[in-house]
């Protein structure tokens, strides 16, 4: 029966690792939040979740990679 706790554990692990919340999405962006917020809405990136009175958007390292993608194409 513990075998089976820490294969949970380490899914819910690894589920975690597979998303990244604004704040951290925007500094690996070097962005703003404020940006990184704009970006979402207009391209539909992210996931919005709340608990209780906070929400966040979460992202996915797939869906940064595109977001990053945007911005160059739009620059040059």
């Amino acid at each position: 029966m513990r075998r089976n706790a820490i294969n949970e554990e380490h899914h819910q692990l690894q589920q975690a690792l597979k998303f990244v919340t604004t704040r951290r999405a925007a500094v690996l962006l070097g962005i703003s939040e404020e940006e990184l917020r704009r970006i979402s809405h207009e391209s539909g990136f992210g996931r919005t979740e709340t608990a209780g009175d906070e929400e966040d958007t979460y992202f996915t390292y797939e869906e940064l990679r595109q977001i990053c993608v945007l911005s160059v194409n739009t620059i040059h």
